[in-house]
């Protein structure tokens, strides 16, 4: 028995991209050799990416995977254990590791526990394994898992009693709020109850509407965190197994992100990894003056340049002069391109035309909506003509109750703020005024009272609770699945309550047509809270 190194390579699949993934992988390897590792773990199907969703069913898959095979038993003097899909000459997949060394399968491991919930649906794609993979390497003795297996204690179980050292495990554990925390807190707990060092090696970057944060980590079997790394970043970390001391040796720990940090952080990923491996030249939103578009556009800068980003501040009658003074020294601070167009004219051409069919019914929210659909028409032309991602701005609270106009300010291809409730919102844009020397948003759009300025002198709270209010109703209603009556225990007045399950309830078919956004809660929209549009169920009981 020698002292041996083990790398943990944090991976950042393009889905799908087979050819792209591989080579990745080995440029990883180079690195890790290069660090002397004798053994190197890839996340959770590396070789294609999670979540591949239906690509796993196209005909080719088989072959392509075997292309990516004979690239890697190329590979020599370092232990290979990746994740890819293992498809049997009897039709089953299996969503599968592989060891590898010197170019031979030396055993493939298949996922027992097929997580079905939240966003997972891995039962849709894959068969269930029933058997343990074990090998021993340089004296020492490692077992194979893969990600929802070492939740489930009586598979990790099986694998103590098998007596093990140390388990690998390939991961794609979807970030949410808290969840790097609580992945290290559970797993410090289970490596002292069996006695097992975890390896623990996580996908990191932004697929779709998910956020992998990466955040991989090692823990001795005396629950000691020996490695952890950085939230976010793709990179090779090694470790080293002390034989003397039967542990490994403490190596590189990153401290875990407060909670803002992380979140920022994470929107800022998903962003640019969404507009860049979409083939996007650059983005581009509508500027109003208000706090949800002024912190989309410091996330977009941060994600993929301020060269890359363009903004557009559209008044009519009811913006407030401070609204566009606001707009356009966010845009000088943060270097975007800036533009404003009037849309006086357009809208009122709008108003022209429906004359003859409105003639003179009162003004409603329809005038108000024609602002919105106007500078939605407007950035969608400008999306068309220099090929640039519309981002929208809306946050979950506007999205929830459906403050929001459809086909107006919904117009876009990726909405930045989905996830995040109004109140974290205004702590996002403190958070992100704390990093720069000049603040990039304004200080007067964090303190003025939001306003949609569709109106004369119009608030937020003329049509909604305060925010603070709001949050913690749809809180309870969507994350907490709380009932009407629960939550008016909890001390919120009942109309208030009453109104804003009224108003959530029927914006299902806004949030439908909505664009998607990242995912940072464990009740996004779109995979997890998926109600039907037309229903007869009564809030209530």
């Amino acid at each position: 028995m020698k002292n041996f190194n083990i790398a943990l390579a944090q991976f950042s699949p393009h889905i799908g991209n087979i050819e792209a993934n591989t080579q990745k992988m080995l440029e990883q390897i180079d690195v890790a050799k290069q660090q002397q590792a004798d053994l190197i773990v890839f996340p959770e199907l590396s070789v294609i990416g999670y979540s591949a969703e239906d690509l796993l069913l196209r005909p080719s898959l088989t072959q392509r995977t075997e292309q990516a095979f004979a690239a890697l038993r190329e590979v020599k003097d370092i232990v290979l254990v990746f994740g890819f899909v293992h498809q049997t000459e009897d039709g089953q997949r299996f969503n599968s590791a592989a060891v590898m060394k010197d170019g031979e399968v030396l055993g493939i491991y298949n996922k027992q526990n097929l997580p079905n919930y939240s966003v997972f649906d891995e039962k849709r794609y894959f068969n269930e394994g029933h058997q343990h993979l074990v090998f021993e390497y340089l004296g020492h003795k490692f077992g194979v898992l893969i990600c929802e297996d070492l939740w489930a204690l009586p598979t990790v179980q099986q694998v103590a009693q098998l007596n093990v050292e140390t388990v690998l495990v390939l991961n794609a554990s979807p970030y949410e709020v808290g969840k790097p925390q609580h992945r290290i807190l559970t797993m410090k707990e289970l490596a002292k109850q069996l006695q097992l060092n975890l390896v623990y090696v996580n996908q990191v970057g932004g697929q779709d509407d998910l956020i992998f944060d990466g955040t991989s980590f090692l823990i001795n079997k005396d629950g000691s965190v020996a490695l952890q790394a950085a939230s976010y970043q793709e990179q090779v970390y090694v470790a080293q197994y002390d034989v003397a001391q039967q542990a490994y040796q403490t190596g590189q720990i990153v401290p875990a992100l407060d909670t803002m940090a992380e979140i920022y952080q994470a929107l800022v990923m998903a962003t640019r990894d969404y507009v860049q491996r979409s083939g996007f030249p650059g983005v581009i939103l509508g500027l109003s003056g208000g706090i949800d578009s002024a912190l989309t556009l410091a996330i977009a800068v941060d994600a993929i340049g301020a060269d890359k980003v363009q903004a557009v501040m559209m008044p009519y009658t009811y913006t407030a002069q401070m609204s566009v003074e606001d707009a356009a020294l966010q845009a000088k601070t943060m270097g975007v391109t800036f533009g404003i167009a009037e849309i006086n004219p357009i809208v009122n051409s709008f108003m022209q035309t429906l004359f003859p069919f409105f003639g003179e019914a009162k003004a409603d929210t329809t005038e108000e909506n024609l602002q919105a659909r106007s500078r939605g028409t407007l950035l969608m032309a400008l999306s068309n003509k220099f090929g640039n991602l519309v981002l929208t701005t809306g946050n979950k609270s506007e999205l929830s109750v459906g403050y929001c106009t459809l086909y107006g300010d919904m117009v876009g291809g990726y909405a930045v703020l989905k996830d995040v409730y109004k109140t974290i919102v205004f702590e996002l844009a403190k958070y992100r005024n704390s990093l720069s020397d000049i603040p990039v948003i304004p200080e007067r759009v964090i303190t003025r009272p939001p306003s949609a300025e569709l109106s004369p002198d119009q608030k937020d709270q003329d049509s909604l609770p305060p925010y603070d209010i709001l949050d913690a109703i749809l809180y309870a209603y969507i994350e907490e699945d709380l009932s009407q009556e629960d939550i008016i225990a909890k001390g919120f007045e009942r109309e208030v309550v009453e109104k804003v399950i009224r108003l959530t309830d029927r914006s299902e078919y806004k949030r439908r047509q909505g664009a998607i956004g990242p995912r940072i809660s464990s009740r996004a929209y779109t995979r997890e809270r998926r109600y039907p549009i037309v229903n007869g169920w009564k809030p209530g009981i």
